[in-house]
């Protein structure tokens, strides 16, 4: 027969392995910023719309700025966009978030766009590269 003390511990043994295992650290993530990111996939640009509205970082949106919004790089990265249909490359800041739709990677200023060339085609292929 079991004791009525070890049914009790035997009840909490459950509780405290879950809360054991909710609390325990994972070690640390894999983020983009930390693995040496690069990324191909099509960019497009933000400009006239959205000049002097606030980012997702706070500050406002300059449409002939050498900015950017990527969905998971950190505020203030710098990355290197590469046009791959005619490789002319800019590097541009992350201030924002997005793009939001589907199968594009970043959102670049007008000013960016405009150095890359893409203005009249709107949506390019492109390679990204986070600089150190």
């Amino acid at each position: 027969m079991i004791t009525q003390q070890y049914a009790r511990w035997l009840w909490w043994l459950p509780v405290l392995l879950l809360v054991q295992a909710c609390s325990s650290d994972p070690g640390p993530a894999t983020s983009p910023a930390s693995s040496g990111y690069s990324a191909e996939g099509k960019a497009s640009f933000y400009g006239s719309r959205h000049h002097g509205r606030k980012t997702a970082s706070g500050e406002r949106f300059d449409k002939n700025a050498l900015t950017a919004a990527h969905k998971t790089l950190p505020f203030g990265s710098r990355v290197r966009v590469v046009n791959l249909r005619n490789r002319q490359s800019v590097v541009v800041r992350i201030n924002d978030r997005g793009p939001y739709a589907r199968g594009r990677i970043i959102d670049l200023s007008e000013q960016a766009a405009r150095q890359l060339n893409m203005i009249r085609d709107g949506v390019v292929p492109v390679r990204l590269e986070l600089l150190e």
